[in-house]
């Protein structure tokens, strides 16, 4: 085991499809033992990221060391020390829970009774010792992601990588999930999301966009950051309603198609004085806490989009603007 501080160290990397840049130069260190999260809408380069910490595709511009060792020299012995669970499914539905697991093992150069017990451990943790005999086609969706996570983890990986894990689970299946990684305290978790209540899973976190790190820190450092609170205000004529804001309670809002938002302290002060003053002029008005949308708002100037494939479309693809 390596005693380096950092489980993953990256200095600006880059990388690029041709002409179309994905990462541009980022740089970032992950902690021993921490849960280290990936946000970021379709195209802000996380899949990338992933593919290259995986080993997957060779690094082009920068530097990375993953465990001490070089992510571009060492890229065999990394990989017996890594666990990788991909967004797409690789369990065979045709085996039982138990006999998945016993042939990763197998790939994993593990067998007889020291598998076996991996096995048993692995059950318990996920909660599957009831379902070990059911064929894998068998079980939700939820129940399917804790097989995959349980194979990721049977070679006691140091460091596991998850690739959009969650995606299309339930909240109640991804908690389920997430229970199973945190009960592996030796384990240092990375994975990528665009989902906003997932990312706030991690210990410390980077909001991507465009292959460049926008924001980083801990969920509720950065949400902090933002203030108490955010008065937001849906108006069919939003820059003419923001420079009355402006002229007549001197407030400063910034505007974003349809929508005003003003971050001062005590904005909550402002919602009779903005009813009273220009009720006539808003269609919706909400008064929250900040969130991990509204720091990538505020650190891109733009909405957090996400495209994900929707079960009752057909897997047809459908953007949610959040």
């Amino acid at each position: 085991m390596s005693n380096a501080p950092f489980a993953v160290a990256v200095r600006e990397v880059t990388f690029a499809y041709g002409e179309r840049q994905a990462l541009a130069g980022i740089s970032f260190s992950v902690a021993r033992g921490s849960v280290h999260g990936f946000l970021g809408p379709n195209g802000s380069g996380k899949s990338t990221l992933f593919k290259l910490l995986s080993t997957l595709v060779p690094l082009q511009q920068g530097s990375a060391r993953i465990l001490d060792l070089d992510l571009a020299h060492d890229t065999a012995a990394i990989r017996r020390r890594l666990g990788v669970v991909f967004q797409s499914p690789a369990v065979d539905k045709k085996l039982s829970v138990r006999e998945n697991l016993r042939y990763g093992g197998h790939l994993y150069g593990m067998s007889g009774k020291a598998l076996e017990v991996r096995i048993d451990e692995l059950l318990v943790h996920a909660d599957l010792q009831d379902r070990q005999r059911d064929m894998v086609g068998e079980l939700s969706g939820g129940l399917r992601r804790r097989v995959e996570v349980a194979k990721g983890l049977l070679h006691k990986p140091e460091i596991l990588l998850l690739d959009e894990a969650s995606t299309g689970l339930d909240p109640a299946a991804r908690r389920s999930m997430w229970a199973l990684l945190k009960s592996q305290s030796a384990v240092t978790v990375l994975f990528t999301t665009h989902l906003m209540d997932e990312a706030a899973e991690a210990d410390h976190l980077l909001l991507l966009d465009q292959g460049r790190v926008v924001a980083e820190g801990a969920p509720r450092a950065l949400m902090r950051d933002l203030g108490e609170q955010i008065l937001e205000i849906q108006s069919n004529n939003a820059t003419q309603l923001a420079s009355d804001l402006q002229t007549k309670l001197g407030v400063t809002a910034s505007v974003f198609d349809d929508l005003l938002r003003i971050e001062v302290p005590n904005c909550h002060e402002l919602v009779p004085k903005v009813m009273h003053s220009f009720g006539a002029q808003v269609q919706r008005l909400t008064l929250q806490h900040p969130t991990l949308e509204d720091v990538f708002l505020r650190k891109t100037g733009k909405r957090f989009v996400a495209i994900a494939k929707d079960k009752g479309s057909g897997g047809k693809s459908r953007r949610s603007r959040r």
